[in-house]
């Protein structure tokens, strides 16, 4: 890829996995030449710029920090390196910037200014899910965070599940880590009996990957520990009846 004055999404492994395994080596030249970063942590972020480069000059770079904290006036002060021509990247704490995550705040404004937006290519834990569920990848729908309180929860479950049910779509959703066994044990006693469950865990990770897509009737059977792991939740409504169908690697 040409290098050139934009606004870089820089993808980060979502994994332990090693960073040639999923991180293109087209993004770590590019990652080499930017000085100026948007980021949800700096520690984290200068960690990862010295695994992917140790002599990288981190002394030389800014770092604007954007999370779920910062007043939304501040972000477009933010982009000022990139009015002034300078290249800029954008890094969340895993996976593509921008999805599910704040980065899409400086982006949108990049895109209202016309300034140029580059998205490198890297891991999406929501497509990497989807690709391995089975279930309709043509039509999906994901809804980040679903309710805390636990009737509200059930209620966005079960209109989810008839939205699927109607328009043949697939369901996406994440948890706070520590839930994932009650989101689980939510979704199996809330859903259809023969409505299809997908738990997409640790994904990208050579030892612990654990991707299984079954009916709900059969994760009611099931031992299982998703707790204080990364997940992606889907729920596919649209093949009742079908047999319960299981995908697993690890």
């Amino acid at each position: 890829m040409k290098f050139k004055t934009a606004l870089y999404l820089v993808p980060i492994p979502i994994s332990e996995a090693p960073v040639s395994d999923v991180i293109p080596s087209g993004n770590i030249e590019i990652l080499r030449q930017l000085r100026h970063f948007i980021v949800e942590n700096v520690r984290s972020a200068r960690r990862y710029l010295r695994h992917v480069d140790p002599s990288f000059p981190i002394a030389d770079c800014t770092f604007s920090v954007l999370d779920r904290h910062t007043p939304p006036e501040e972000v477009a002060d933010m982009l000022r390196p990139l009015r002034d021509g300078f290249p800029m990247g954008v890094m969340s704490e895993a996976g593509c910037p921008a999805v599910a995550d704040p980065g899409s705040h400086p982006v949108e404004i990049a895109q209202r200014e016309g300034l140029t937006v580059v998205p490198l290519v890297g891991p999406s834990s929501v497509l990497m899910a989807l690709m391995a569920s089975g279930f309709n990848g043509q039509g999906f729908s994901f809804h980040g965070y679903l309710p805390i309180d636990d009737a509200d929860r059930r209620k966005t479950i079960r209109r989810l599940e008839t939205e699927s049910a109607s328009r043949l779509m697939t369901q996406i959703f994440i948890e706070t880590p520590y839930r994932n066994n009650r989101m689980l044990d939510t979704l199996a006693r809330t859903l259809s009996p023969s409505t299809m469950i997908c738990v997409a865990c640790d994904i990208s990770d050579p030892e612990h990957e654990r991707i299984e897509s079954a009916q709900a009737r059969e994760w009611m059977k099931r031992k299982y520990d998703f707790d204080k792991r990364p997940a992606i939740f889907l729920i596919y409504a649209g093949a009742k009846g079908g047999d319960a169908r299981r995908y697993e690697r690890k």
